[in-house]
């Protein structure tokens, strides 16, 4: 779709400034690069900005985009804009004005009743947790791998977290949104003024438009509700082996099984082991930029460091006895693969509940942390190829094989992977690209594979959960039944809500009409 950059006119620049704080409208590049995605290539200004805006009410917010709209300027928006490797908080029209939703931070309740919170989308994962504990500690939120990304900005991406409400979008609830002409709508029965309930049902009278917000560009989320669970009698942190690459699929029905009983509640990881090398300094240094070691040698490796050839990450929450009994029936299952192994059993009372020491403690513990960040050897960043799969084990392993296949044959390189078993039918493989900032050649030429194996994996049927920036029309395009009818459908959607197209064109493919003709409004 288009290219053109979009030119922001001064009036509009001088209109921004007479509704924000002096403090709130950013044009100089050093203050844009603040909020661009750190492992893009550095010259590359295919998606630069021309100004960055920190509203901090919704009031605020309301009449930015109110001038947007009057003037056709295309705004993009972030919460906290740490979606890094999927773009970050960068434009997918180069010019356009890019509105940071950090400052708008509140926590705007805790019910401990009910077990709720409700979020502005600058409260960031470690910002909740910390609330919750000066309250007593009594409630858990789920958290992802890294906590300084904001809840209503993962939420809005379709992102995952680890604690039982983490799968399948379970935690949000009830939206309050701006739109394109700056008005203020509701979702579900947060419509009815006064509502007690807003926070607590997931639909509405009529249609249910929560999910409409999710991945698209029909309006900005200022206000979500999001569920919690009371911390537990009892909690256990397992890591669990699977010896063998071929022993994968056996473990996927496992863990199938074991989601459908009821004995896994959560979100468990699996990982392979270049990824769980990375953990061990020595084995990650050889890992790192060797090109693709022989099946043998990442066997033997696999075999001496005692990680397997893919770990399981998982958590059991509950009464004391339930958790046992849980964590029993998930070890007669697990030694049904040969010469599997439980590598960490670490159990937790509610009266014993931290400080834990591990990241798989952490993560089942309701503890955001950066250590994974902290973890990556300096100069790397990476990409993500993450397609949707059936949870059947047969079918994962035979895309492991595809994926490594792949990886060897255009990467020179072994599959670095985790799976993430969103609910107890589908899973996500995230596929791992390294990049090295410092070799501009090489992060360019690692950009050329995420988007040949988009439409590589797109025609066998393998779609994204979720596209970084430079990726997105690709990723679209795959959706092709009946003529791409879910691309007509959704642009129909957005042409109605948005018709000036102001709204984070271009985003996950739905571009306004105004965009079809491949030339930005305003743009030279």
């Amino acid at each position: 779709m288009t290219s053109t950059p979009f030119v922001l006119p001064d009036a509009a620049l001088q209109r921004f400034r007479e509704t924000l704080p002096p403090d709130a409208v950013h044009v100089d590049q050093a203050d844009r690069d603040e909020l661009r995605d750190p492992y893009w290539p550095a010259g590359d200004r295919t998606y630069d900005s021309s100004a960055v805006l920190y509203p901090s009410t919704v009031e605020q917010l309301q009449e930015v985009v109110r001038v947007a709209d009057e003037l056709g300027v295309p705004v993009w928006t972030s919460s906290q804009g740490r979606n890094n490797g999927y773009g970050g908080p960068s434009p997918r029209v180069a010019g356009s004005v890019l509105i940071s939703l950090r400052r708008m931070n509140r926590i705007l309740e805790i019910n401990h009743e009910l077990a709720y919170a409700v979020v502005e989308p600058g409260v960031r994962w470690m910002d909740l947790a910390d609330a919750l504990e000066a309250e007593g500690g009594d409630l858990l939120l789920s958290v992802p791998d890294v906590g300084w990304g904001s809840i209503v900005g993962n939420s809005m991406d379709n992102g995952v977290s680890y604690l039982p409400n983490g799968a399948d979008f379970m935690a949000p609830t009830g939206m309050e949104v701006v739109l394109a002409d700056g008005s203020l709508l509701r979702t579900g029965l947060g419509a009815i003024p006064g509502n007690k309930s807003w926070h607590l049902y997931k639909r509405g009278l009529g249609p249910s438009l929560d999910a409409l917000f999710t991945q698209s560009n029909y309006g900005i989320v200022v206000r979500m509700g999001v569920w919690l669970m009371r911390k537990p009698e009892a909690m256990a942190s397992l890591h669990l082996s699977v010896p063998r690459n071929d022993q994968l699929g056996q473990a996927v029905d496992i863990i199938r099984e074991l989601r459908m009983s009821g004995a896994i509640r959560g979100v468990p990881g699996l990982f392979s082991f270049p990824i769980l090398a990375w953990q061990f300094p020595e084995l990650g240094e050889y890992m790192g930029g060797k090109g693709a070691l022989p099946e043998e040698e990442i066997q033997r490796l696999a075999d001496e460091s005692g990680l397997g050839r893919w770990g399981v990450r998982l958590g059991v929450w509950g009464d004391a006895p339930v958790v046992e009994h849980h964590v029993n029936r998930i070890k007669e299952r697990w030694a049904e693969i040969e010469d599997s192994a439980v590598t960490h059993d670490a159990r937790f009372t509610r009266e014993q509940w931290g400080p834990f020491t591990t990241f798989g403690d952490k993560i089942n513990g309701a503890a955001p942390m950066l250590d994974m960040l902290d973890g990556l050897p300096p100069g790397i960043g990476h990409l993500a190829f993450s397609p949707v799969v059936p949870l059947v084990g047969e079918q994962v392993q035979r895309l492991e094989g595809l994926l490594s296949e792949y990886v060897r044959e255009h990467l020179d390189g072994n599959l670095s992977a985790a799976i993430t078993v969103v609910n107890d039918r589908s899973l996500i493989i995230v596929v791992e690209l390294d990049l090295v900032m410092g070799d501009e050649a090489q992060v360019r030429a690692a950009y050329d594979s995420l988007r040949q194996m988009v439409e590589h994996f797109g025609k066998l049927g393998f779609a994204e959960y979720r596209a970084h920036l430079d990726i997105m029309d690709i990723a679209s395009e795959q959706l092709s039944f009946n003529d791409h009818a879910y691309r007509r459908f959704v642009e129909k959607i957005k042409d109605a809500v948005d018709p000036r197209g102001i709204l984070s064109p271009g985003r996950h493919g739905v571009w306004p009409a105004a965009y079809r003709g491949g030339k930005a409004p305003g743009g030279r």
